[in-house]
């Protein structure tokens, strides 16, 4: 994934092997598909931000932690949010703000993760296992905007980290990614999400 430019390179291989058909009666070729081509976000709106300067403020976060690989990464993200909302609507706990996937550390192969939601105080007894509380990440910021699938967030974070490197900004280790449609009801392909790149101050 590109984002992991930001924080460590990534190098992807796909090797398809095909076993040799047995010998059948000639047949008419059939037309070569058309190249799908890498998926693209869809264009920003009116008002997305795109590099805008913000300041994260300090928030508690109730979140999943949890690694994955980035072949399964959306799966993988859906079935921590799923866990987080199933223990937050037993505990009765409402989230003050959107979900948020904040990614704290990144290889070649995969990433580990916060899948988190924004709380207004941390729950008197406290979770234990897989599902922790702690603070988000705070500090000076850029903000992007992507809107379109999951996959599409490819050409995003070349998109910014040109931006950093036209700029000669570096950020941290750690990105947030947050949605702004429901990441557990919206179809892959109509997601709008906030993303924001801690800078090194």
């Amino acid at each position: 994934m590109p984002w992991l430019r930001l924080a460590a390179p990534l190098i992807v291989s796909l090797t398809l092997i095909a076993a040799p058909a047995a010998a059948q009666p000639a047949a008419a070729p059939a037309p070569e598909p058309t190249p799908s081509g890498p998926a693209v976000p869809a264009p920003l709106q009116q008002g997305d931000a795109f590099g805008q300067e913000v300041t994260l403020p300090e928030q508690t976060l109730i979140y999943f932690q949890g690694e994955a690989t980035w072949d399964k990464a959306f799966d993988t993200l859906l079935d921590a949010y799923k866990s987080l909302a199933e223990y937050l609507d037993k505990q009765g706990i409402k989230p003050t703000g959107p979900a948020m996937t904040v990614y704290t550390e990144t290889s070649d192969t995969g990433f580990k993760f916060h899948a988190a939601f924004p709380i207004a105080a941390p729950p008197k007894d406290l979770p234990k296992g897989d599902i922790a509380v702690g603070p988000a990440p705070t500090g000076k910021a850029l903000k992007f905007v992507h809107r379109g699938s999951y996959d599409a967030l490819d050409s995003t974070y070349e998109a910014i980290t040109n931006y950093l490197d036209d700029r000669q900004l570096e950020s941290k280790n750690v990105l947030v990614e947050e949605y702004e449609t429901d990441i557990l009801k919206t179809p892959a392909d109509n997601l709008v999400v906030t993303i924001y790149v801690p800078l090194k101050e």
